[in-house]
């Protein structure tokens, strides 16, 4: 078995992939940015069911070259899923691209100088699908979002240049190091505890009945057990080498979609859910007083979809669907005690 670094590991996505690759037999280290936190997700992770004795912790940050030397040390890959995801719009742009670049270009240049075999970096489709006019066709991996389009905030931009940079830095200066990128949609799935990602707020602000009604916006869904197996492919498949794939489970889905497949599936837990379509007049008149509503403003209205034919067809990937992955979100909440209402 080898010996893998996943960066982030306290992470949502990060945690699931420590969990396969512990399944799996492989040594395992995780980097956190204090090892303060290592007692926390051991706990996490053990009551998840993972026997945790192959993993190490290391301290590292991704806007220091401290730590990093010594977390690839002797790896045969590393998974970089670590990167900044703010829940709000930062004063400027740089306070999340630049750590988010550098942050890559830290880890890829300790995993050439030591050796490892492929980094395997956790993109989006932040970085495929924006700065782009409306259109019908699917987005696949060829495309690239516009850094300059007009709904592009400094998140979106953050992701589209760190892949750029990783791209670069292993085509000019990687030497013998291989890359290959997962680009996933939103992340959903069920948690492991209260450290989750953004997407999961979505469905516990819908069942805590946080949410007026539904804005008109639509989004891709993919469970985080899958995106983890993407990666897990992704690492292991020759044919991986030099490519990037969407986890995407199936076509877009609108958050009144969402909110009805909570209704149909979990019973009372569900009866604060609202079903009502919000016109885009009034959550652009809510965005003047809540800044996290106008962050989706430039999404409102607009309908994207994204392919998974790739990861099928050359890894053999084959996701669970959106609903599976929505109710794993709620059920999950439910069961960790992260909701208001009580089923």
């Amino acid at each position: 078995m080898s010996t893998v670094l996943v960066t982030g590991g306290s992470g949502f996505v990060g945690s699931h992939l420590i969990l396969q690759l512990l399944a799996a037999g492989h040594r395992v280290r995780t980097t956190v940015r204090s090892l303060a936190r290592e007692a926390g997700v051991r706990t996490m992770l053990r009551g998840a069911g993972a026997q945790d004795d192959g993993l190490t912790f290391h301290a590292a940050n991704l806007e220091s070259d401290d730590g990093w030397t010594q977390a690839v040390a002797g790896c045969d890959f590393v998974m970089h899923v670590a990167s900044p995801f703010p829940q709000g719009i930062p004063k400027h742009e740089d306070e999340i691209i630049v750590p988010a670049r550098d942050g890559a270009l830290r880890v890829l240049r300790a995993a050439r100088d030591a050796g490892v075999r492929r980094v395997v970096l956790t993109s989006s489709f932040a970085a495929i699908g924006y700065g782009h006019a409306q259109r019908d066709a699917p987005f696949d991996e060829t495309s690239w979002t516009n850094p300059g389009g007009d709904d592009v905030l400094p998140y979106v931009k953050s992701k589209t240049i760190a892949e750029r940079a990783a791209w670069d830095f292993v085509a000019r200066e990687g030497g013998r190091l291989e890359l290959s990128v997962v680009n996933p949609v939103g992340v959903f799935g069920p948690v492991l505890g209260a450290d989750y990602s953004t997407s999961i707020l979505l469905v516990q602000r819908l069942l805590d009945g946080a949410m007026p009604g539904c804005p008109k916006l639509h989004f891709g869904v993919v469970d985080v057990r899958d995106v983890a197996d993407l990666h897990i492919r992704a690492m292991n498949d020759a044919a991986a080498k030099g490519e990037r794939f969407l986890a995407v489970a199936g076509n877009f889905m609108s958050i009144l979609e969402i909110a009805r497949v909570l209704k149909q599936r979990m019973g009372a837990a569900a009866k604060k859910v609202p079903t009502l379509q919000l016109p885009n007049w009034l959550v652009r008149l809510a965005s003047l007083r809540d800044p996290a509503v106008k962050q989706i403003l430039p999404e409102l209205g607009k309908r994207k979809n994204a392919t998974n034919e790739k990861a099928r067809r050359v890894l053999g990937w084959t996701p669970r669907s959106n609903d599976e992955a929505i109710v794993a979100t709620a059920e999950s909440l439910l069961r960790y005690g992260l909701l208001k209402v009580k089923a």
